[in-house]
């Protein structure tokens, strides 16, 4: 089972000009879902990981089932105003103007290993504000894992030294 066969491309979704990588195809696939979800726990498994961190929206469909996987707790980090109790946020950047994410400010604690995962990462701005948010806890991001990376978007950049982790790649936008 070649995961990178089961995921969908959209040439001009959103916009023109951009080649949306569909990850619904994968999911609704019980096998390759299922070794999509088995390649992240064995990944992790002896990692010593204390909690999964998984980023809004389908971040939460891996990385939760990977937290139940460890037997360890689920953090999740929202957009903003989508948590209902205390949080703290990060902002990052897209094409045009600002965004912002959260989580709540007793998701972890200081010195947890943290896995952190999504199911992609591009620009990489999303996950260098969930790094962000992890550190600020205090928390240890052992490494971030993805479904696929595109590369070329120059996102593995914004990660720092935080070790990145991706199943498949996809060359160009």
């Amino acid at each position: 089972m070649n995961i990178k066969e089961t995921i969908r491309s959209i040439p001009g979704w959103p916009i023109e000009g951009v080649i949306f990588r569909d990850i619904t195809t994968l999911m609704q696939d019980p096998e390759a879902y299922r070794k999509a979800c088995d390649l992240f726990y064995e990944r992790y498994k002896d990692k010593g990981i204390q909690k999964v961190v998984g980023i809004d929206a389908r971040g939460f469909v891996f990385g939760a089932v990977l937290a139940y996987q460890l037997g360890v707790g689920f953090v999740p980090v929202r957009k903003k105003g989508k948590l209902p109790w205390k949080t703290i946020e990060e902002s990052y950047a897209l094409e045009y103007g600002e965004a912002e994410v959260e989580m709540h400010e007793d998701a972890i604690e200081k010195g947890e290993k943290v896995v952190i995962i999504d199911d992609l990462i591009a620009t990489g701005g999303t996950i260098e504000a969930a790094i962000k948010l992890v550190n600020s806890l205090g928390g240890d991001v052992v490494e971030c894992g993805f479904i696929v990376e595109l590369p070329d978007l120059g996102g593995r950049a914004k990660t720092g030294d935080t070790p990145i982790y991706a199943m498949c790649e996809f060359e160009g936008d």
